[in-house]
């Protein structure tokens, strides 16, 4: 008989506590190999492929498509060892056989680490003869006469284990004082899903009040639902609160975790300038118009921008660091990991290109291309998200001037730059219409005071009206 073996949701590094399940890439009855990819999932940060670290037969998968689940909860199970040479397809029954020998996994978590253990061909196999755990399924005993049986107790009527897996749909149900025995699970042989406890609620919600006053027993629905909501199907339609909800969760969940303490812990303050970007865009445009086998690929603004930054950190290191608040001591950070904010369908991401104090613009301006294209592929690593030590913010790309931008945390510092558009502005004592950009800083009051913004803010706008100025730095 082969060995079942339950394979949970690893933890996928940088602190990430949850994933949600996007596709699966294997089904019950499959031949996995160590190593290879058995789901997709989406966390906070990136699409993640999470590789099984066992060899066998899958024999059952835990939660649906759409399915959010915490580190340490269920994904599958594999029997692995001898199986029966029951094999559908191409193939041998000593092929699966040998497929499912390999009993002992990597304990590897992300793609890329492997063993190497070479691919198999995806293969069915009868699930018949290899025992489910007890996870997976719930056995329930017949009911006695005249009693209706309840899921997840026995014909005793003692309360047994309750045809769950998740912890989050077991969460949900405690949320809204749901008793999971008085539910049926419409998952494989009754398994209780989210969406079983997500119609519930809507169903306690939406319960009509008792038909006469003196009928005592109310509905199962209304047993289970929430104080709130046994409140609002009491009062009528009237008392309740109309809108959609929308839960805070994957990147967005991260971002409003990630700026609401922001807000809590660091004391920012904002400064900001008007600078003539003429000389600038002329300059980028006399870099750009250099044809040739070495000319490379063009170079933006924003690639610009961000080894002006670079130079200005040099300057000013006091803004390339970060609070140690137990230790009440201010890290001033060696190395410049540069963060810039892009807007993608899953939300604003933050990719970070490594040791942008060693890159000249065009380097700089290549690696953003890079982690531009991944955050809108969805393809960004965990590491290419995290780290950061300094932020540049372009939201000039949403045709505003300005902003005042919260702190990346931990970070102590982020420049925001403002559309740049033609203006009139006093050049060489004459009115003349030039290109003008807004730069916003907003710091952390506690590693440096105005006198140090101010100075950092002014050279980044010196760089910007004066191109030239940046020469002496490189």
């Amino acid at each position: 008989m082969p060995q079942v073996l339950e394979f949970k949701l690893p933890d996928l590094g940088e602190g990430l506590t949850e994933a949600e399940i996007v596709r699966w890439l294997v089904e019950v009855g499959d031949v996995v190999a160590i190593d290879q990819p058995v789901v997709e999932v989406e966390t906070a940060k990136a699409m993640v492929e999470v590789p099984c670290p066992y060899g066998g037969v899958v024999t059952a998968r835990f939660g649906d498509e759409g399915t959010e689940l915490p580190v340490g909860a269920p994904l599958l199970t594999v029997a692995v060892g001898s199986v029966e040479p029951s094999v559908t397809g191409t193939g041998t029954g000593s092929d699966a056989a040998d497929a499912g020998a390999e009993s002992s996994g990597s304990g590897n978590v992300l793609v890329g680490y492997g063993t190497g253990a070479p691919p198999v061909r995806r293969r069915r196999v009868r699930p018949e003869g290899l025992s489910v755990p007890a996870a997976a399924t719930v056995a329930s005993a017949p009911a006695a006469p005249g009693e209706v049986a309840v899921p997840g107790r026995g014909a005793d009527g003692v309360r047994g284990p309750v045809a769950v897996v998740s912890p989050l749909v077991r969460k949900l149900a405690r949320q809204h004082d749901l008793d999971l025995r008085q539910l049926a699970g419409s998952g494989p042989d009754g398994l209780i899903l989210r969406a079983d406890v997500e119609s519930a609620i809507r169903s306690a919600a939406a319960a009509p009040p008792a038909a006469s006053a003196g009928t005592s027993a109310a509905t199962p629905a209304a047993r289970t639902a929430t104080p709130a909501a046994r409140t609002a199907v009491a009062a009528g339609p009237s008392a309740r609160t109309l809108g959609e909800r929308i839960p805070l969760r994957g990147v967005r969940g991260a971002v409003a975790d990630k700026l609401a303490r922001s807000r809590r812990e660091i004391p920012d303050a904002t400064c900001w300038v008007d600078a003539d970007a003429t000389e600038l865009m002329a300059a980028r445009a006399a870099m750009n118009s250099i044809g040739g086998p070495g000319a490379g690929p063009k170079v933006s603004v924003l690639a610009l921008l961000a080894r002006i930054c670079t130079a200005a950190l040099a300057r000013y290191p006091e803004l390339n660091s970060t609070v140690d608040v137990e230790a009440r001591e201010i890290v001033r950070l060696p190395e410049v990991h540069l963060g810039f904010a892009a807007q993608t369908e899953r939300g604003l991401v933050v990719p970070v290109v490594r040791d942008a104090q060693e890159r000249n613009a065009e380097s700089i301006g290549a690696e953003i291309a890079r982690l531009t294209e991944a955050a809108r592929t969805g393809t960004l690593r965990p590491a290419e998200l995290t780290g950061g030590t300094f932020t540049l913010n372009n939201y000039g790309v949403f045709g505003v001037d300005g902003s005042t931008p919260i702190i990346n945390h931990p970070e102590a510092a982020m420049l925001g730059v403002g559309r740049i558009v033609p203006k009139p502005w006093v050049h060489e004592g004459e009115l003349a219409v030039r290109r003008v950009v807004q730069l916003s800083l907003t710091f952390d009051h506690r590693v440096c005071d105005g006198g140090t913004a101010g100075g950092f803010l002014r050279y980044v706008a010196d760089c910007v009206e004066q191109p030239a100025v940046l020469l002496r730095t490189l």
